[in-house]
């Protein structure tokens, strides 16, 4: 057993010391944990201060590895909890529960849409029944692309929905 801590001592008997074996001791001075030729109070506060690097989460790799997943924990648990407390204020629903209010209102658009023919004879008389089916036929293709629409597509670009005003008037002039 060391007695003297004041002057050096080898790795086996630091490691005698410590309680660890002399290869764990070479291995703390390669990683310059341990200086070569220091006492041996020296190399045990150096120690120490190691372990306690180590339990706080500092030392080494696989301390940097618990670090990150105790920081990527905290994140998501923050995550969860945002997220749960803009549930609380009204600022988020299911996903599904979009879906149903976004087929109601798109039903409801689809039976307004469907009444713009009958107002437009009734209000332009000197149109043709063919003038009047080429509203019916936009009107339609609006209509369809209201009831196929989904969550998915709302961020779409409108040139991806099939129906543009560039259509209708390509159509009208088609003849």
């Amino acid at each position: 057993m060391v007695t003297d801590l004041s002057s050096p001592v080898s790795q086996a008997q630091f490691g005698d010391l410590v309680g660890i074996s002399q290869q764990a001791v070479s291995l703390l001075m390669q990683r310059k944990i341990l200086v070569d030729g220091a006492s041996a109070d020296e190399w045990l506060l150096a120690y120490c201060d190691h372990l306690r690097s180590v339990a706080a989460g500092r030392g080494g790799d696989a301390s940097l590895e618990l670090a990150a997943e105790r920081a990527r924990l905290a994140k998501e648990q923050a995550d969860k909890i945002a997220m749960q407390n803009a549930v609380t204020r009204g600022e988020l629903a299911p996903a599904y529960l979009l879906e149903e209010v976004l087929a109601r209102v798109g039903a409801k658009a689809g039976r307004i849409l469907e009444t713009i023919p009958g107002l437009v004879r009734r209000r332009q008389p000197q149109l043709t029944s063919d003038d009047i089916a080429a509203v019916a036929d936009v009107v339609a293709k609006a209509r369809n692309l209201v009831a196929k629409m989904n969550l998915a597509e709302v961020d779409t670009d409108d040139q991806d929905s099939g129906i543009s005003s560039v259509d209708i008037v390509d159509e009208d002039q088609a003849a």
